[in-house]
């Protein structure tokens, strides 16, 4: 990590006297005089120094997810060979090379286009996909970075300036910026703006398996030649989910994140059934990724507790549900009386109660996307997919985004189911169970 690098707090994190709480997982750091002051010099805009001591405790605090750094300027545009993907759609890409002008090393890939893609770099005489087109591009470049990007993407100005710094630590392996949809006419539009797929939101993050950001497309993704060598590049035999799979590969060599201050825009599907056939498509890969990373995809990652209490509420037993969250509660107060003192019982209650609600915003997820085929068949199930989708309904009074989010899940959701019976597996419709609410660690 380099000196001269600032830090942000995470926008979950909290702090306790000599504690932080923060990431995710969840994780409790307990911090000692030197690690406090520290702290608060970051959160206070002080930048690292040279400190063996305040890089140790910074990449701690980094890797958690409870303090996200903003390095110095290192890299620039002329480090970095543009890659793009294009299969019959050249009609957008002299947006995106204007869009990337400032990069002198730019690739086009005609991925077996009906028509031949004008000045294409390499053109594959028959569609391969768009894991071989992608390896055709970066195994093109000389430069130290590639930034991949779609055809149907357009960069806004400054989002190299954003990326790029995060390479001056030199175990950060790729970056990926905000991918937000494009503006533009009628209901899909609007809601592709406001809940995309690919867009994953507003605040920074380092990527992991089942985390607040588990993956990031590969539509908009700056990465380092040599680790994309390290890990073999994409695997062709991928039609879909190449790019998760490359991501979490890369993750056996470096460190991903997540910089959403660095922005493009996606153009979505024209469609509703064109965008229906891409979210099907989506869910299809769940089950050859499962293949590939078996600890690394869940539609839940809960502990067994909070699973039983909500599992009980849905079953129509508040009473025995209520008792099952307040043993939870006290068996992480007890823990916490072990390991520190510094945690009030007012804040061991929030912290249970976050992760109440924490598990069961997860739970309700994966029954709209995954679970649906079990629930919709029984009166009770119907009930549980009802109270899954209120705070959609709450949230928005149209009546026309909510049922395309109902759209969104279930062809999502065929897609998983698809994939597991074409693959003959249950992985990606299996829950995860950790003992462990949080993990608990020392700081400086």
């Amino acid at each position: 990590m380099k000196p001269g690098t600032r830090f942000t707090l995470d926008v979950a994190a909290r702090r306790t006297g000599s504690v932080v709480i923060g990431g995710s997982p969840l994780r409790l750091v307990r911090l000692g005089s030197a690690g406090t002051r520290m702290l608060d010099d970051w959160t206070s805009g002080s930048p690292l120094t040279e400190s063996p001591g305040q890089i140790r405790l910074a990449r701690k605090l980094v890797d958690a997810g409870i303090l996200h750094p903003k390095p110095p300027a290192g890299a620039t545009a002329a480090d970095v060979t543009v890659v793009v993907p294009v299969k019959d759609d050249a009609t957008r890409l002299p947006r995106l090379l204007e869009a990337t002008a400032e990069c002198d090393a730019r690739i086009v890939v005609d991925d077996g286009s009906r028509e031949p893609v004008p000045d294409a770099t390499v053109r594959h005489d028959e569609p391969k996909g768009p894991a071989a087109a992608r390896n055709a591009g970066w195994r093109a470049a000389r430069t130290e970075f590639v930034a991949f990007l779609d055809a149907d993407t357009v960069p806004e100005p400054g989002w190299l300036q954003s990326l790029l710094p995060h390479f001056s630590d030199p175990s950060v392996v790729a970056v990926a910026p905000r991918v937000r949809s494009s503006p533009g006419d009628g209901l899909l539009a609007d809601y592709e703006l406001e809940q995309s797929s690919l867009d994953l939101g507003t605040n920074p993050a380092p990527v992991r398996p089942m985390s607040k950001v588990s993956y990031v497309p590969t539509a908009a993704l700056v990465v380092r030649r040599g680790a994309l060598v390290a890990a073999g590049g994409f695997d062709e035999d991928l039609r879909y989910g190449e790019d998760v799979d490359l991501v979490w590969r890369l993750l056996d060599v470096g460190a991903v994140r997540y910089e959403p201050a660095s922005i493009v825009r996606h153009a979505p599907r024209p469609t509703l059934r064109a965008w229906l056939r891409q979210r099907f498509d989506y869910g299809t890969s769940a089950a050859p990724l499962s293949e590939r990373h078996p600890e690394r995809l869940a539609p839940a990652r809960v502990s067994a507790w909070t699973t039983a209490a909500w599992a009980l509420a849905a079953l129509g037993r508040p009473l025995p549900a209520a008792a099952v969250a307040a043993g939870a509660t006290a068996l992480l107060s007890r823990r916490l009386s072990t390991s520190t003192r510094d945690v009030p019982t007012a804040e061991v209650v929030r912290l249970a109660a976050r992760g109440q609600l924490g598990a069961g915003r997860l739970l309700a997820a994966a029954s709209r996307r995954v679970w649906w085929p079990l629930l919709l068949p029984t009166r009770r199930g119907r009930r549980v997919l009802a109270a899954a989708y209120t705070p959609f309904a709450v949230q928005t009074a149209s009546p026309g985004r909510l049922a395309l989010r109902i759209a969104d899940d279930v062809a999502y959701g065929a897609g998983v189911w698809t994939g597991c019976v074409r693959h003959r597996t249950a992985t990606p419709l299996l829950p995860q169970f950790t003992e462990r609410p949080f993990a608990q660690g020392r700081g400086r």
